[in-house]
C-alpha cells in the first residue's frame, strides 16, 4: 500500500471518529450550561443529574443504530454507510446548538435535547463499527493495532481539542456571555465536521478483504452474528469492553463536572486539567496498539486493567483535593492505563468477528456494552457520590470493574495472528500456535503460522 492510500485511508477514518468524540465531548463539558438551561431552576444536583440522564440517552441509542448500521455496512459495503453515519452525527450536533430552553418552550426543550441525543447515538452507533472495520481491513496484518490505535488517537483528542477551545471562549468573551449564549457555537462547529468529513470520504472504495469476503461468502450472511459461534465472539467483546467502557466515560464525562461541584476547582482550571489528562490518555493509544501488535493482545489488556485497578482510587483522592496539580496528576495517571487497555480493546474487539459478519457482530457486542456500561457511568458516579456522601466513592466502583476484568481477561482467545476471514472461528485454542496457518488475506500475500 502507498503512502498516499495510507494517509488517506487513516484520514478518512480518523475524522469520523474525531467528529463522534467531539459530539460527545462538547455534550459533556457542557453539562453545567444544560443543566441550566433545559431543567428548571431551584435544585443544581438533581438539574446536573437530569442531563446526565440525557447525556446517557445516545449510549443507549447506539445499539440500535449498530444494529441497523452494523447489517448494512456488512451488506451494501462500509464506504456507503460511512457517508450517512457522519451527516447524521453531526446534523444531531449542529440543531442542539439551535434549540430554545426551557425558559423559552418549557418541557420541549428538554424532549428535543432527547431527540438530538437520540440521533447521535444512532449515528456513533454505526460510524464508531464502521470505521474500525474499515481500518483493520485495510491495514497491513503485522500494524493492525498501531492503524486502529492511530483512528482512535484522532477519535479522542477532540476531547483535549474541546478543552482548550472552551477554555479560550470563556476568557475571550467571559464565563456570563458563555453561559448565556456562546455555548451554542461548539455544537454548531459540529455540522462543519460533517461536511469536511464527508468531503474527505467521498471517493473511497471498500476494503479488498471486504470485497473478496462477501464475493466468496455469499451464503453467509451477517445475521450470522447471532449464531452460536457469533455470540461466543459477542462475550468475549463484552468481557473486555465493559471496563473500557466505565473507565473513560468516567474520565471523559464525569470527572470535569466533579472537579467543578465536588472538588470546588474553578471550571476552567478543571477543563485545562482534564485536557491534559485527555490529551496523555490520546497519545497512549497508539503506542498502545503497536505494543500490542508486537506482544499480543492479551498481555497489553492485562497490563492496561492491572494499572487502572491499581490507581483508580488514587487518581479520585487526588483530584478530590481541589487544587490544579492534583486534578493533573490524579487524572493523568488513570488515563495512562485507560490508554494502553483501550488500545487493545479497540482492535481486539474487531479481530473477534469474521469479516462476512464483522461490521454486525462487532456493533451489538460495542454498542451494548458501551450504551450499558460507558453511558450509565457518569450517572452512576455522580449517584455514588451522593448515596454515600464520599466523592471517592466511583473510585471504588472503577477498581472493582477493572479487578473483575483482570480475571476475565484469561478467557478470551489471543487475537494478534488471527485470520481476519475466519476469525475465532478457526481457532482450536487460546494458544498462539495453535492459530490456524493464513492462507491468502487481505493484501494478497501468504502468511504463515504464528511464531514462525
Amino acid at each position: 500500500m502507498s503512502k498516499n492510500t495510507t494517509r488517506r485511508t487513516l484520514s478518512a477514518a480518523s475524522i469520523g471518529n474525531f467528529g463522534e468524540l467531539y459530539d460527545f465531548a462538547v455534550f459533556g463539558f457542557s453539562v453545567p450550561f444544560i443543566a441550566a438551561h433545559f431543567f428548571p431552576g431551584g435544585d443544581t444536583t438533581a438539574a446536573v443529574l437530569n442531563t446526565f440522564a440525557v447525556y446517557a440517552v445516545a449510549f443507549f441509542a447506539r445499539p440500535v443504530g449498530g444494529l441497523m448500521f452494523g447489517y448494512l455496512l456488512d451488506s451494501i459495503g462500509r464506504v456507503k454507510v460511512l457517508a450517512i453515519t457522519i451527516w447524521l452525527m453531526a446534523g444531531g450536533t449542529a440543531i442542539i446548538g439551535l434549540l430554545p430552553t426551557y425558559e423559552s418552550i418549557g418541557i420541549a426543550a428538554p424532549a428535543l435535547l432527547v431527540a438530538c441525543r437520540f440521533a447521535q447515538g444512532l449515528a456513533v452507533g454505526g460510524e464508531t463499527t464502521g470505521s474500525t472495520s474499515f481500518v483493520i481491513e485495510s491495514a497491513p496484518d503485522k500494524k493492525r493495532g498501531l492503524w486502529v490505535g492511530i483512528v482512535y488517537f484522532f477519535g479522542n483528542i477532540p476531547n483535549a481539542f474541546v478543552a482548550f477551545m472552551l477554555i479560550g471562549m470563556q476568557l475571550l468573551i467571559g464565563k456570563e456571555a458563555y453561559l448565556e449564549w456562546a455555548w451554542r457555537i461548539p455544537f454548531l462547529l459540529g455540522g462543519l465536521i460533517g461536511i469536511v468529513g464527508y468531503w474527505v470520504r467521498r471517493n473511497l472504495e471498500d476494503p479488498e478483504e471486504y470485497k473478496q469476503a462477501t464475493r466468496k461468502d455469499t451464503s453467509k450472511t451477517p445475521l450470522r452474528a447471532l449464531t452460536r459461534s457469533g455470540l461466543k465472539s459477542i462475550l468475549c467483546v463484552s468481557m473486555i469492553m465493559s471496563l473500557q467502557s466505565v473507565a473513560s466515560y468516567y474520565l471523559l464525562g464525569f470527572t470535569y463536572t466533579f472537579l467543578v461541584k465536588q472538588a470546588g476547582l474553578e471550571s476552567k482550571m478543571a477543563l485545562l486539567s482534564n485536557a491534559i489528562a485527555i490529551a496523555a490518555y490520546a497519545a497512549t493509544i497508539p503506542i498502545g496498539g503497536a505494543l500490542s501488535d508486537r506482544f499480543g493482545r492479551k498481555a497489553v489488556l492485562t497490563g492496561g486493567a492491572l494499572w487502572i485497578a491499581l490507581v483508580a482510587w488514587l487518581s479520585i483522592r487526588l483530584a478530590a483535593n481541589g487544587t490544579l496539580p492534583e486534578a493533573i496528576l490524579g487524572q493523568v495517571l488513570i488515563a495512562i492505563g485507560i490508554g494502553f487497555y483501550g488500545s487493545a480493546t479497540f482492535v481486539a474487539s474487531a479481530e473477534f468477528f469474521p469479516t462476512s459478519f464483522r461490521a454486525t457482530g462487532h456493533a451489538i457486542a460495542y454498542q451494548a456494552t458501551v450504551a450499558i456500561m460507558g453511558g450509565t457511568s457518569p450517572l452512576v458516579c455522580a449517584w455514588l457520590v451522593r448515596a454515600f456522601q464520599s466523592p471517592l466513592a466511583p473510585g471504588w466502583y472503577v477498581t472493582v470493574v477493572a479487578a473483575v476484568t483482570v480475571i476475565a481477561i484469561r478467557f478470551i482467545p489471543e487475537t494478534k495472528d488471527v485470520d481476519l476471514r475466519t476469525s475465532i472461528e478457526g481457532i482450536t485454542s487460546n494458544r498462539p500456535s495453535e492459530i490456524p496457518a493464513r492462507t491468502t488475506g487481505s493484501h494478497g500475500k501468504g502468511h504463515v503460522r504464528s511464531g514462525e
